[in-house]
């Protein structure tokens, strides 16, 4: 159903409407050559291996059979590798296992706790004892923030608290002390112990990857409409909700929109080596000068869109919801109403998702330009309140298989993809539109 607003685009866009012209057995068509992929290439579509080149190469080839020019933006990064999982030893007690950050030293290390807060400024560490352990909230700031801030305040290692369960996360760039995250429970524990251990064996390399870029041959390059999605998956799984979904629908938007015409130019960006730190995106944002960054009028950001037990989550622009990080720049609250404009004309509920600065939204941010976008959730737990809203189970991951070998096409919900599909296509027509 074309709702209001979209009807205006049979002026600007010929056909019916980009929403109708993405089809969901298209989405999942390439969905299931991800999946085929890494099935040929060890179960895995991780930047630096082949079966993120093969990822990307299906990628772009698909564009260019559609008249699309693809730039392949080659850099490298450190690969990361977890030789031994990580031990946490609190005054004396092992706790088990702990989830090593991706990049973090390899390094035994015993010291003094203190917990310093969020972590994310110099000052949380004022008089901080060399050699501690420092123990930081999670949230904030990014994870390589808070390393770098803990090694400049001479702590021996740095123990991340979850305010939930266990989680993976990755510190950004290769640390020079061990970084370790734990849960709610064990994160109480350490911050009261006298001495913590933390022990954990890892080694980094360095590899070569790429991002795709391809952008509409028609509209106005002074006024861009960029959208991205994350092509990588992590080294443990094939990643086809994480983010498989993201970026087989923007290919399928993509696809289509190539017989549109639109005002202003479409740029599609898959990202590689978002899990090791959003280093693609980084790198892309980075490259641009000054004068590029001002041609481009939004970024919209779409990272796991097809949660098993989801929620709609848009981004919360204009920091309505008083959680988490504040608003985006001047621009990100007008993209969240056009999200909103598209679930409310549907009769479908919504949520606001945080700017927590783990997708690829977050260089653009903090270039200053207008963010936006969709997320169906990972880890955390359904509340009571969404499981009312959107049905599924309360108390349960949003993805059970978030960052593990499970995340297959069976973790998929076709509904949720099929809904995500048309409300990107939908918000990138209305933004593309003749002003």
């Amino acid at each position: 159903m074309i709702t209001h607003f979209l009807a205006a685009l049979a002026v600007a866009l010929p056909g019916s409407s980009l929403a109708d012209d993405v089809q969901i057995d298209n989405v999942l068509s390439h969905l299931r050559a991800f999946q085929a992929i890494s099935d040929t290439y060890g179960g895995t579509r991780a930047a630096g291996t082949p079966g993120y080149d093969a990822s990307a190469d299906y990628v772009a080839a698909r564009l260019r059979e559609a008249g699309y020019t693809v730039e392949r933006q080659v850099f490298r990064f450190d690969h990361y590798r977890e030789l031994f999982p990580g031990r946490l030893l609190v005054d004396g007690k092992d706790v088990g296992t702990v989830a090593t950050l991706t990049y973090s030293a390899d390094g035994d290390v015993t010291g003094h706790p203190r917990k310093v807060g969020a972590g994310c400024m110099n000052t949380d560490f004022t008089d901080f004892r060399s050699g501690g352990i420092a123990v930081v909230d999670r949230g904030g700031c990014t994870f390589a923030a808070k390393a770098a801030n803990a090694t400049a305040a001479g702590a021996g290692a740095l123990v991340v608290v979850n305010p939930g369960g266990s989680f993976a996360g990755s510190a950004g760039v290769p640390q020079r002390i061990p970084v370790v995250g734990v849960d709610a429970t064990t994160g109480a524990a350490v911050a009261q112990a006298q001495e913590v251990r933390v022990a954990t064996s890892t080694e980094s390399s360095r590899y070569t990857t790429s991002n795709l870029i391809a952008q509409t041959p028609t509209g106005s390059t002074d006024d861009v409409v960029m959208v991205g999605a994350h092509l990588d998956s992590v080294q443990d799984g094939p990643g086809i909700n994480d983010n498989g979904s993201g970026s087989a629908a923007l290919l399928e938007i993509a696809l289509r929109m190539a017989a549109y015409h639109p005002d202003r130019a479409v740029r599609f960006a898959w990202w590689g080596a978002e899990e090791l730190g959003l280093v693609g995106s980084r790198h892309y944002v980075g490259s641009l000068t000054p004068e590029e960054r001002a041609k481009i009028r939004m970024y919209l950001n779409f990272d796991m869109i097809a949660s098993p037990n989801y929620t709609y989550g848009i981004y919360d622009g204009d920091d309505s919801d008083r959680d988490g990080a504040g608003p985006g720049p001047q621009g990100s609250a007008e993209i969240e109403q056009e999200f909103v404009r598209f679930f409310a004309g549907r009769g479908l509920p919504y949520v606001g998702a945080d700017f927590s600065g783990r997708s690829d939204y977050g260089p653009f941010v903090e270039a200053g330009i207008p963010a936006g976008g969709l997320f169906t959730g990972a880890e955390e737990k359904k509340s009571r309140r969404d499981a009312k809203l959107f049905g599924g189970t309360a108390g349960a991951p949003l993805d059970p298989c978030y960052h593990q070998a499970c995340d297959t096409l069976e973790n998929i919900d076709a509904v949720a993809l099929d809904v995500s599909a048309d409300a990107i296509a939908t918000v990138i027509t209305t933004f593309a539109r003749p002003r």
